[in-house]
């Protein structure tokens, strides 16, 4: 057995412990620093008083979407013209990227182009990135715990990512009281993206022990509250918000560790030709690859390792014991889960039929898809594109 184990420099997580993040830059002598954050950067006004307070100046740049490359070379330019030395991203999945991608390019040239993958000439980030501090205020990328960044390249149609080990940011920061106010569709999609990337990496080829634990605590504390948090609020529901963030953070330390599969195989080009939020594309897609996936599993590949784990599964998203459940009963929880949370398909994001080989040909190139635990062919891949429509 080998595998490798990385993460942040350092994570905080519980209520209120975003009050430590000032005093933690203070103390790595940063006196000016670049706070990318969300659409709505009034959400940051009072950290970033509080930034101030503790003596760093700070410089607002704020992410309106999932972020592009141009909006990187922007938050390049503002480091450059506000002289920041740290970079600290408060918000969703968005700012966090951006956050992360705007870090690293500082101190390496400045050109997403030169490094991104798939699109872009794939070149090493060989420079360490200005310290990076990553702040979630949704629960569902694990961005804050992740070496990547994706980046949207409008003009290929494509999401591609930034990739680095320097790219783990220095410190993560996690308080589940930031999730309060978040509307019911952001709980919807950003948690099933969560609960996918608990899912897929437990069914992944590179699954290994530490990983394995962090998704067994994951799927059962999503299972325990996604559904409940989506029907009542956050506000008032100091459990469910930590269960949320809890299941956000193992997601992201999984995927990094062990790797996702047709999920984010499929998501990474349909967030490209679609423009629709991540979490939502991967909401429309789970119960079907999930369906695809066991029943390849069982024609072809009969003894292999993640074959069993679809009862385990289903016992962990039930609450059951596996002798009690089947592989079928955890896709059966998974499909009634969505139908609660209203996700709609993917052609409500504008998929349509014609543009599914497109899309089946763009996913098999995907990074993700090389986690998958079993290799599908066109055909399958084309049912779950279907299916999710």
């Amino acid at each position: 057995m080998t595998f490798e184990f990385a993460t942040a420099g350092r994570i905080l997580f519980g209520p209120g412990v975003l009050a430590q993040v000032p005093a933690a830059l203070a103390g790595w002598q940063i006196d000016r620093a670049l706070l990318v954050t969300g659409r709505d950067p009034t959400r940051a006004s009072h950290f970033a008083a509080e930034l101030r307070s503790a003596g760093v100046a700070t410089t607002i740049f704020t992410v309106d979407g999932e972020p592009t490359v141009e909006l990187a070379r922007a938050g390049v330019r503002a480091v450059r013209e506000s002289g920041a030395t740290a970079v600290v991203a408060f918000g969703g999945g968005s700012a966090l990227d951006a956050g992360k991608a705007i870090a690293v390019l500082a101190t390496n040239g400045g050109e997403p182009l030169d490094f991104l993958e798939v699109v872009g000439q794939g070149r090493a980030l060989t420079e360490a990135p200005l310290p990076l501090v990553a702040i979630p205020t949704t629960a569902g990328t694990g961005s804050e715990v992740t070496r990547n960044a994706v980046l949207t390249a409008p003009d290929a149609g494509v999401k591609a990512s930034l990739r680095s080990p320097s790219m783990l940011p220095r410190l993560a920061a996690v308080d589940p009281d930031l999730l309060a106010a978040l509307p019911r569709a952001v709980i919807a999609s950003s948690g099933l993206d969560a609960l996918s990337q608990v899912i897929e990496p437990f069914l992944s080829l590179r699954a290994n022990p530490l990983s394995d634990a962090l998704a067994r605590e994951g799927i059962r504390r999503s299972a325990g509250a996604l559904g409940r948090a989506y029907a009542r609020g956050l506000g008032d529901d100091a459990a469910a918000r930590e269960a949320l963030a809890i299941t956000s953070l193992c997601g992201g330390l999984c995927l990094a560790n062990a790797g996702l599969g047709a999920v984010h195989g499929f998501a990474a080009p349909a967030g490209g030709m679609l423009g629709a939020p991540h979490g939502a594309i991967c909401a429309a897609l789970l119960p079907h690859v999930l369906t695809v996936n066991l029943r390849a599993l069982r024609a072809r590949a009969q003894q292999h390792a993640a074959l069993p784990r679809f009862r385990e599964l289903a016992a962990l998203l039930l609450g059951r014991p596996e002798a009690e459940v089947t592989g079928e009963d955890g896709i059966t929880f998974v499909e009634a889960l969505c139908r609660a949370l209203d996700v709609p398909g993917l052609g409500r994001h504008g998929l349509t039929a014609a543009e599914v080989p497109t899309l089946v040909a763009r996913a098999k190139q995907a990074s993700s898809m090389r986690g998958n635990p079993v290799v599908l062919t066109d055909t399958e891949l084309t049912e779950i594109a279907e299916r999710a429509l």
